[in-house]
């Protein structure tokens, strides 16, 4: 196979494929499919369509794919998920493993939580068609509020675990001293958010848009963080232990008095970031970008 060339046909057990370099590598650089295309290695193909052979199951490549191209972890049933677990843990993908994983735990939960919630998605509705939406001290808990517009509402105080966000947009919305622990805010819109002082424990936020959000003394410990956008993010003071940051972008991001032990910042963009006197000793920064950055005082 030309190195030169960006197509690539993969024979998945007898299943067709037909992909790019740029998807099997960006969103994953450390999986196997990164490696077998990243032009280091001899691949074997057949001799008439040059299709790549991989010795798998191909019934849920598609979804491995479309992860890799978007970012979007499939709906699917418990067996389907363990099934896919299976094949993202032989290819490597970390990301996807880590982002099932927390689909499963919310889905576990989700019966009995939602149970406690004091709306349905349907009163959520109904209530955004109206200005100056409040959902203040509210118990939303398990609700699924996935791909709504609800910018600018207020959910200042509320409890908001295991609720899902995919694909929602909440720019401008305030979630001050909300508990979010474990709620999912994959691809979900939430720039210029207030998270001043919530509890986001264990969120999932990989490839959410935070640009200019207010992250000030949060809990993020335990959150995915992978490919989010977090350019001039307020995040002083907020607690990042354990969290993964792979890939995302911090540009110009403010991290004064952050805690980042055990912190996973591998290919991170932290250009301009203020990481002045910050703790970086037990942080995981191979191949994070810190040109201009302000470094002074930060402990290496």
């Amino acid at each position: 196979m030309s190195t030169r060339s960006t197509l690539v046909r993969l024979n998945i057990g007898g299943k067709k494929f037909c992909t790019t370099t740029d998807t099997l590598t960006q969103r994953e650089p450390d999986s196997m499919l990164a490696a077998m295309f990243s032009g280091r290695h001899t691949l074997c193909e057949d001799s008439e369509m040059g299709h790549v052979f991989v010795d798998r199951d191909g019934k849920h490549f598609r979804h491995i794919l479309n992860w890799l191209r978007d970012g979007v972890v499939p709906t699917l049933g418990e067996c389907e998920y363990s099934e896919l677990l299976r094949e993202a843990d032989y290819y490597l993908l970390s990301g996807l493993i880590e982002a099932i994983k927390a689909v499963i735990t919310i889905n576990k939960g989700k019966e009995n939580e939602y149970m406690n919630s004091e709306l349905t998605r349907l009163d959520i509705i109904k209530c955004i068609q109206s200005e100056k939406v409040r959902f203040r001290g509210v118990n939303l808990s398990g609700l699924d509020l996935s791909k709504l517009d609800l910018s600018y509402v207020d959910f200042s105080f509320a409890c908001l675990k295991g609720v899902f966000f995919s694909r929602a947009n909440l720019q401008c919305a305030k979630f001050r001293d909300v508990d979010a622990e474990g709620s999912i805010f994959h691809n979900a819109t939430l720039r210029e958010c207030e998270f001043t002082g919530a509890n986001l424990r264990g969120a999932l936020l990989a490839g959410a848009n935070l640009q200019s959000a207010n992250l000030q003394d949060a809990c993020l410990v335990d959150c995915s963080f992978c490919g989010a956008d977090l350019r001039c993010a307020h995040l002083q003071s907020a607690d990042l232990t354990n969290a993964n940051l792979e890939g995302a972008n911090l540009e110009g991001a403010n991290l004064k008095g952050a805690k980042l032990y055990n912190a996973n910042l591998k290919g991170a963009n932290l250009q301009r970031a203020y990481l002045r006197h910050v703790n970086l000793r037990d942080t995981h920064l191979e191949g994070a970008k810190l040109d201009g950055a302000n470094l002074v005082g930060a402990i290496r």
